[in-house]
């Protein structure tokens, strides 16, 4: 489905040079990654009981983390799979 409202546009770090002309060409157009194929998570039991030990642990409400995986798609070309399977906390600083 698409939402237009929670769209962001894509943006890129700042340089001193580009190897491209930054200028927008041609009119907007959305995408996403659900739009055209049949998402799926998998995600190891492993991995989600750290998150959710580090969680707990933690004293603040809210906190950084990473969670690290791969994204396929699959033969057919008509689905796509994300796949968890590493949970990284971060640093503070």
């Amino acid at each position: 489905r698409f939402l237009p409202e929670r769209m962001v546009p894509f943006s890129f770090p700042l340089s001193k040079c580009a190897l491209w002309d930054p200028v927008p060409m041609g009119d907007g157009i959305g995408s996403h990654i659900a739009y055209y194929r049949n998402p799926k998570l998998s995600m190891m039991e492993k991995t989600l009981r750290l998150a959710y030990r580090h969680a707990k642990q933690n004293e603040k409400k809210l906190f950084s983390c990473f969670l690290l995986g791969t994204l396929a798609v699959d033969e057919v070309g008509e689905g796509v799979t994300l796949t968890i399977d590493r949970f990284d906390p971060g640093r503070e600083v």
